[in-house]
């Protein structure tokens, strides 16, 4: 039988055993959903509004509140942003209004949900814990691991067994001259026409680079090219093991969920 409770005609899920809250901002859109965290899957649907435009501090802080006021959820709520996250304030911002940097994220949502409490962070991080846990690297139970976003740019976390070590920014790493996202994201495979053949030559560049500096012992790949991992992965030169992520555009929301439930 399950522990979830319900409240009103609504039947929306209460804070419980094994249930917690996660948004994830974007530069496009802002999602959230109620997570069990003992699979990793939401409970019901998630909720997506459209990222307000301009993307201000203050704009963003209306669009979550509305997010949490869709679910009636009560609890703490844990949020991700595109950008480095320091003792709750955001010091890099990508995709977002410049307005956020410097900003007490922590603090600014806070105030917007009523006082209660927050947890912020990257949302690469947010998605290299949910893969960790329920995904890709859901059999690794030592050693370190490497999420790597591939999209516009290249995100990534990393944790070592098991711990998150935040605010990693392996895309922005030279490699022959050229950062590293300059050099083998999606969007640098899709703006240059490359098959996926070719560009799986230039990301094992980008990969036996982090393998000299770090030696991790699995790589993850996500971002919305992992979909296609079947045309890729088995061309790529690179020594460490390359598996695809498996929640996908969930990784974000389910990230945040644990990262709040864990008082990260």
């Amino acid at each position: 039988m399950s522990d979830v409770t319900y409240l009103g005609a609504d039947r929306m899920p209460s804070p419980g055993a094994g249930l917690s809250f996660g948004i994830d901002i974007g530069g496009t859109g802002v999602k959230g959903a109620i997570v069990d965290l003992r699979t990793g899957d939401f409970v019901g649907e998630r909720h997506r509004i459209e990222t307000p435009q301009p993307a201000t501090p203050e704009a963003v802080g209306r669009t979550v509140t509305e997010i949490v006021d869709h679910f009636g959820w009560t609890g703490p709520v844990g949020l991700t942003l595109p950008g480095v996250v320091k003792d709750g304030i955001l010091r890099t911002a990508a995709n977002i209004d410049d307005a956020w940097i410097d900003t007490d994220v922590r603090a600014l949502f806070s105030s917007q949900l009523g006082g209660r409490g927050v947890t912020v962070l990257n949302d690469a991080d947010a998605a290299g814990l949910a893969e960790l846990r329920y995904g890709g690297g859901a059999h690794v139970e030592e050693g370190l691991v490497v999420l790597l976003t591939l999209g516009t740019g290249i995100g990534s976390a990393v944790m070592y067994n098991g711990t998150l070590i935040p605010n990693t920014e392996f895309g922005h790493i030279e490699v022959r001259g050229k950062i590293a996202e300059k050099r083998a994201s999606a969007k640098v495979r899709k703006d240059n026409d490359w098959s996926f053949e070719k560009w799986a030559e230039k990301l094992s560049e980008v990969l036996r680079m982090y393998e000299r500096l770090f030696s991790p012992d699995l790589f993850i790949a996500g971002g919305g090219i992992s979909r296609k991992a079947d045309k890729w992965i088995p061309h790529l030169t690179n020594s460490v093991p390359v598996v695809p992520a498996q929640l996908r555009n969930t990784a974000g929301i389910v990230g945040a969920a644990m990262a709040v439930a864990d008082d990260l």
